[in-house]
């Protein structure tokens, strides 16, 4: 019975794996870390998690440990990224007036290093290097949408998951506090900045497959964000699913309780398109 225990004991250690430092060589950025979730029996499909937080925090757990898992257990194996973001004193105060801090492209450069040490680890981890996708949660939707659209090819996501994300840096309906989160206080008002940062304006013909999602009563990030990254996509002529819910708010991750059990079944929708994309 003991032998057994722990036997059941590694098994679960190796399939959650141990958090790993993606700048490893690089000392000025060892708290950017990657939690694994290696799924068994899988096909090689791997995802990058980025949860919200509007690139001033994140999400601990509906849109990252739980994400996680919840992949794992579907035969997806998950990596999620604990990217930089801004910070808790970045938002009450305004030292980045002042000082740097964290801002974009801190977050980009994170998710395309992940990016790169999951393909340069597929082997240890299973991963067919073709099917390395990004999933992201409202400005973490933002950040894997604009590694579609910012990367070079090399190091673009194959697919990209944007649920209830943040899309605009210049239309009336912008999240404000992801914008500044992102930009810094010093260049909030870069109009260029601006530009190049709202995802509507610059999807690329190339741009990989996308899945998006998002909810008409969202209270936080605008439901118009999602329908104007849907048009873009659309004109681009980019093969995507949206999926718009009428009830289920925001922030409800992977989660079986927040939100709505409409909006809950987008978990289900995307099993299936990620099906369909890998045929």
């Amino acid at each position: 019975m003991k032998q057994k225990i722990i036997i059941i004991l590694l098994l679960v250690a190796m399939r959650a794996g141990a958090q790993i430092n993606i700048w490893e060589h690089d000392p000025h950025h060892k708290s950017v870390m990657m939690m694994p979730y290696r799924a068994v029996g899988d096909d090689g499909t791997a995802v990058v998690v980025c949860p919200g937080g509007s690139y001033f925090w994140h999400d601990k757990e509906g849109e990252a440990s739980d994400v996680g898992r919840w992949l794992q257990e579907n035969g997806v194996t998950a990596f999620v990224l604990n990217y930089r973001t801004a910070k808790a004193l970045a938002y009450a105060t305004h030292y980045r007036l002042l000082f740097r801090g964290t801002r974009y492209p801190d977050a980009q450069d994170d998710l395309r290093q992940a990016i790169r040490y999951v393909k340069e680890h597929a082997k240890e981890y299973g991963v067919d290097t073709t099917k390395i996708g990004a999933m992201g949660f409202s400005a973490g939707g933002h950040l894997v949408m604009s590694a579609a659209e910012l990367f070079d090819a090399v190091d673009r996501p194959a697919f990209v998951v944007s649920v209830y994300p943040v899309v605009t840096m210049t239309e009336e309906c912008v999240h404000k506090r992801s914008r500044r989160g992102l930009l810094g206080d010093s260049r909030t008002g870069n109009e260029a900045l601006r530009d190049q940062l709202s995802l509507e304006r610059h999807v690329p013909t190339d741009c990989p497959p996308v899945f998006l999602v998002n909810c008409v009563d969202d209270p936080v990030v605008d439901y118009r964000n999602s329908v104007l990254l849907d048009s873009a996509l659309t004109v681009a002529g980019v093969s995507h699913r949206y999926v718009q819910f009428q009830t289920g708010g925001h922030g409800f991750g992977a989660s079986e309780r927040k939100g709505t059990a409409e909006c809950r079944q987008w978990k289900g929708m995307f099993l299936e398109w990620i099906k369909l994309i890998d045929n």
